[in-house]
């Protein structure tokens, strides 16, 4: 028994499945999200447990939250993965950051790619904001949930204000 626990939102962005247990969320999932795995099939749904971060995600999305209380507990993922994901919940909310810069930032410069494919495979979209990294260039460069939503998101922090 994996002790897994889910529950599902919807959202301006559409449905978001969120997975984890009592030591914290350790996943945040949209629709036809990239890397998305399945269900363990002894999971439970349990709507109690993820309410706090429930309420937290419906003021994040009114723009009247900035940062997210909830634990995160990353269950998976390598130890270069972990430290990138950790890297991300330093970029403010409202602005953003290259994937070379977080490289850096991390010790690896020259080291964009593979933060870059760490970024991606976050498990837990939006509260650990991987949507706030960009191109070099500043271009909306891929994203587990569709640059569409990357856009939604990164619009949504600046009030409104498009790239």
């Amino acid at each position: 028994m994996t002790g897994e626990r889910w529950t599902t939102t919807d959202s301006p962005i559409g449905t978001i499945t969120v997975v984890g247990g009592p030591e914290g969320v350790s996943g945040l999932y949209m629709e036809d999200h990239r890397h998305r795995p399945s269900l363990a099939d002894d999971a439970v749904r349990d709507d109690a447990l993820f309410a706090p971060l429930l309420s937290e995600l419906a003021e994040y999305f009114a723009g009247e939250r900035t940062t997210f209380e909830a634990p995160v507990a990353f269950d998976r993922g390598t130890p270069f993965q972990r430290r990138v994901w950790a890297a991300l919940l330093e970029v403010p909310y409202g602005e953003t950051t290259s994937y070379g810069a977080l490289a850096a930032r991390l010790g690896q410069p020259g080291g964009s790619r593979a933060v870059g494919l760490a970024n991606g495979k976050n498990p837990v979209s939006i509260v650990v904001p991987c949507h706030r990294v960009v191109g070099s260039d500043g271009a909306l460069t891929g994203y587990g949930g569709g640059t569409e939503r990357k856009r939604f998101l990164l619009d949504l922090e600046r009030g409104g204000r498009l790239f």
